[in-house]
């Protein structure tokens, strides 16, 4: 299950992280507006309800949430999509999943879980901008399922069809929104064309 986002805008805003050249706050800000897209197309598969409101005319049948929206970035490059998805989704919680990749195995390593209380109508929002190997992914989902939920999504900027078909045999019951898919990965497990390490580009260690 899988959403691959379209449109003219988001593809420019591709285009400018993609480029080598563009500098750490112009990748931060595009990258932002990318966030936008992805946090308002994921928010169409979370649960609702229909309620009652009360305009000024009439009273009228309304779509609203149902239950509890909880984003879970993954450290530290999911941290670049957090607040565009709380623009959209204000009155979210927000866990925190660290790990990071033994350059060699290309195997997550967990140093780090933190996550706010949930009950059986939590919604996770997994944030992990590159979707490579599906190492990283996989491996948060696992842990989310350890803990009451009624859905897990999982937002991710760049996805190579490897990380892909990981998701779709590991937790076929995920579905992933994406803003682009590329080729291929290369052999140190990065997307190709993609966008290089985007936490180094986000944050300036690069």
């Amino acid at each position: 299950m899988i959403t691959v986002l379209e449109g003219a805008a988001l593809s420019t805003e591709i285009a400018l992280i993609r480029d080598a050249t563009t500098g750490m706050a112009e990748f931060r800000n595009a990258v932002f507006r990318i966030g936008l897209h992805l946090a308002a197309e994921t928010s169409k598969h979370l649960p609702t309800q229909t309620i009652s409101v009360n305009t000024p005319l009439e009273t009228t049948q309304q779509r609203v949430l149902s239950g509890d929206v909880n984003l879970v970035p993954v450290l530290r490059a999911g941290l670049g999509l957090l607040d565009p998805f709380l623009q959209i989704l204000p009155s979210a919680r927000v866990g925190f999943e660290g790990l990071r990749r033994d350059e060699e195995t290309l195997q997550p390593i967990e140093y780090y879980r933190k996550m706010p209380p949930t009950t059986a109508a939590s919604t996770f929002i997994v944030i992990d901008p590159m979707l490579a190997t599906g190492g990283s992914l996989a491996a948060t989902i696992t842990h989310l399922k350890e803990h009451a939920h009624t859905k897990i999504l999982a937002a991710c900027l760049i996805a190579a069809p490897e990380g892909i078909a990981r998701i779709e045999k590991e937790h076929s019951d995920v579905h992933i929104v994406v803003a682009a898919v590329d080729r291929e990965l290369n052999s140190n497990g990065y997307i190709l064309p993609g966008l290089g390490d985007a936490g180094d580009r986000l944050f300036g260690t690069v």
